[in-house]
């Protein structure tokens, strides 16, 4: 299904228009996430090594960082979804994320390593990272557009870039149980270019789906 058809189609169950955003939201997000994760379990799968790798702290961090990114847009979002709030200073929360994969980044700089600075970059599989975080984002973007229309967002293209990362934050922490490649340079390069896709898509639709 179309993203903007299940939007539509949440949409129309008015019952749950005189809930607070915050219920909303939760109770889309509920209803998304299996959905997203299904998506991951029937394609991908898990990683083959997913016991061995748990007891690498970079895998870890990877976890750490797509929570820390949803998580914190899902502040900002609430914030901004009454019409008198202003995003000064709660855009600062959306850097968290960031700041953590600085501090990984220099952290494995100091480790001895086998390959290059490039190999980790580039790491195994790119392309696919690219591919698979924006499609396993679609089901909780929808959910998340559609619990910010019980909003009233100021700026509904911003709030629904805001929805885009919430999605993506929430999709890269289920592709992170597939993905093998755990530098801080891997996740700081594809997970971020993969946010910004669909933080722009994002943005597209709650421009016309969150305006009042």
């Amino acid at each position: 299904m179309e993203t903007h058809r299940l939007i539509e189609a949440l949409a129309a169950d008015g019952a749950s228009r005189d809930r607070p955003v915050g219920q909303v939201l939760a109770a889309a997000l509920l209803v998304a996430l299996p959905v997203s994760a299904a998506l991951l379990l029937t394609t991908l799968g898990l990683r083959s090594d997913l016991s061995e790798a748990m007891r690498n702290p970079f895998f870890d961090l990877k976890f750490v960082v797509t929570l820390a990114l949803s998580l914190s847009a899902i502040v900002v979002a609430l914030h901004l979804s009454r019409p008198e709030a202003t995003a000064k200073g709660w855009r600062l929360l959306l850097l968290a994320p960031l700041a953590i994969l600085g501090l990984a980044i220099g952290a494995e700089a100091m480790l001895p390593h086998r390959t290059s600075a490039m190999t980790r970059l580039l790491g195994h599989n790119s392309l696919l990272c690219l591919g698979s975080i924006p499609a396993l984002s679609l089901p909780i973007l929808a959910a998340a557009l559609f619990g910010l229309r019980r909003g009233a967002p100021a700026r509904p293209a911003f709030a629904g870039a805001l929805a885009g990362m919430l999605a993506a934050g929430l999709a890269g922490t289920l592709y992170a149980a597939h993905c093998v490649d755990d530098s801080p340079l891997f996740v700081a390069t594809w997970y971020t270019l993969a946010t910004a896709i669909v933080a722009a898509l994002g943005a597209l639709l709650g421009a016309r789906v969150l305006r009042y």
